[in-house]
């Protein structure tokens, strides 16, 4: 009877202990999973009655945090956003009615203190059974806010993004995607936050055109044309090019940029360097015969086109830049399967976001080495203790340092005698190459990326202007010169 008792006794201790562990499972350990089904109603509501942490700029400036309503008794934190439109693509909105998007989503366990780290679970707990309000953890992000307001409003009305990065390190300083929205209006009035005035046929407010956007990069990939070309070792900045207007790809002419007067520009014999000071279409196109297509592509998955940048965001509001065919990713099995003259001036099915050719500019500032970007700093405890703090991290070798110095020097002929002369400060040698796409319409998507100083790199930008009828160094160059400045703390004389 004794050993019945004790065999029903252990039993029961064992399903007792089972039912501890579970349950300390799936309100701790679990929650995070529970919370990023977006369609479990219950967990959502639960997630309202927590205090959510804040999300804050670099300097401290309030993106996103609560107000408490009390309804029948109980009290709910509902989000505000003070800023409003300034970096709402990055921080995104967490609302009843239209779920999350952006940081709020992809952050939604540490902001809901449901982050599986020992210190919040037990801080989560201690809270539950005295009865006190959950507090989530806060997070600050890289993000300068006086030059991330400086970058929309150049964008102005034009669809478009800007980017910049601090080149050692990978942390992006400025996202800026226009047109924005205010993601407070986007719980009572997601028709009024969705729709926007701007210079495209579909403004698309919502989307990060920054990490999202898609765009031709024109004569800016010439860069990446160009490492290939030198670290290879089958080019150095003074071979020589003849340049009549044109080279002839498949027994037919592939023109240089027109002239306003009419008709292709011809340089005559130039270098390889000359040919990136004046973005001569016909030079990078015979070094894409020379080179062809896998090679090119192949040092551009070195500066991490073909994968996504990694960023804290949510995956789907990441895109990998690279050759696309019919909207899917492609890489050749073989040369014949892609143009390599119009690849190597940024044609052909090039689709690249502004934030991938800002870490190419960034990868030749920093001596050939990539920097995997982020946007988290820190991760703060809800009493302001230092959670997590994001290192920076390498991403590899995409090309020598020499190349690297050899292209920066190109760069800086762009800049000051080339088709970047906009970008020009006094006093700061800048780096730069502009782009002017085709996009198969009337107008063109306009491309600047730079890193300044070009002799001590500190920041890399990348400008992206839609529906453009002027040229890249017309349009995307001041406004990149502009965040430069902003940046580096310099105004223009």
């Amino acid at each position: 009877m004794n050993d019945r008792i004790r065999s029903v006794a252990v039993v029961g201790m064992l399903l007792l202990a089972a039912l501890v562990v579970g349950t300390t499972y799936w309100q701790a350990w679990a929650e995070g999973d529970l919370a990023a089904k977006q369609d479990n109603s219950i967990q959502l509501v639960a997630q309202f009655k927590i205090d959510r942490g804040a999300i804050l700029a670099a300097n401290g400036t309030v993106l996103a945090t609560n107000t408490s309503r009390q309804v029948d008794g109980q009290t709910f934190y509902l989000r505000r956003y003070p800023t409003g439109p300034l970096a709402a693509d990055v921080v995104g909105y967490s609302t009843q009615g239209h779920s999350q998007a952006g940081l709020e989503r992809s952050l939604n366990d540490y902001l809901t203190a449901s982050n599986a780290n020992l210190h919040t679970v037990l801080t989560k707990t201690l809270d539950r059974l005295t009865g006190k309000t959950i507090k989530g953890n806060s997070v600050v992000l890289t993000l300068r806010p006086r030059a991330q307001f400086i970058a929309q409003k150049a964008l102005d009305a034009s669809c478009g993004a800007a980017v910049a990065l601090q080149v050692e390190t990978g942390r992006v300083l400025v996202m800026a995607s226009s047109p924005t929205y205010n993601p407070n209006l986007v719980e009572r009035d997601f028709g009024a936050a969705s729709r926007a005035k701007a210079n495209c046929a579909s403004p698309a407010p919502l989307l990060n055109r920054a990490t999202s956007g898609l765009y031709a990069p024109g004569s800016t990939f010439k860069l990446v044309t160009a490492a290939a070309a030198l670290d290879t070792g089958r080019f150095t900045p003074d071979s020589p090019f003849y340049d009549p207007g044109y080279c002839v790809e498949y027994g037919k002419p592939v023109y240089n940029f027109g002239l306003e007067q009419g008709g292709p520009e011809r340089f005559g014999n130039v270098t390889l360097a000359q040919g990136l000071e004046h973005s001569i279409n016909s030079v990078y196109c015979n070094i894409g015969k020379a080179l062809g297509a896998r090679t090119i592509l192949d040092y551009a998955k070195r500066f991490g086109f073909y994968s996504t940048p990694g960023l804290e965001l949510p995956l789907d509001e990441q895109q990998a830049s690279g050759l696309y065919d019919h909207h899917r990713l492609f890489f050749p099995k073989h040369d014949y399967q892609v143009d390599p003259g119009r690849l190597a001036f940024g044609q052909e099915r090039l689709g690249v976001t502004p934030l991938q050719m800002a870490m190419v500019a960034a990868t030749i500032a920093n001596g050939g080495v990539p920097m995997k970007p982020y946007l988290v700093d820190r991760i703060l405890t809800p009493a302001g203790g230092v959670l997590e703090r994001t290192k920076p991290k390498r991403l590899g070798r995409a090309i020598k340092p020499e190349t690297a110095r050899e292209l920066t020097t190109m760069m800086e002929a762009v800049v000051t005698s080339g088709t970047g002369t906009n970008a020009q400060i006094p006093g700061v040698p800048v780096a730069g190459k502009t782009g002017t796409a085709e996009t198969g319409t009337p107008t063109n998507t306009a491309w600047f990326v730079c890193f300044a100083p070009a002799d001590h790199p500190q920041v890399a930008v990348a400008v992206t202007l839609e529906n453009q009828t002027g040229t890249g160094g017309q349009t995307a160059a001041p406004i990149a010169k502009t965040l430069l400045e902003a940046l580096l703390g310099r105004t223009s004389s």
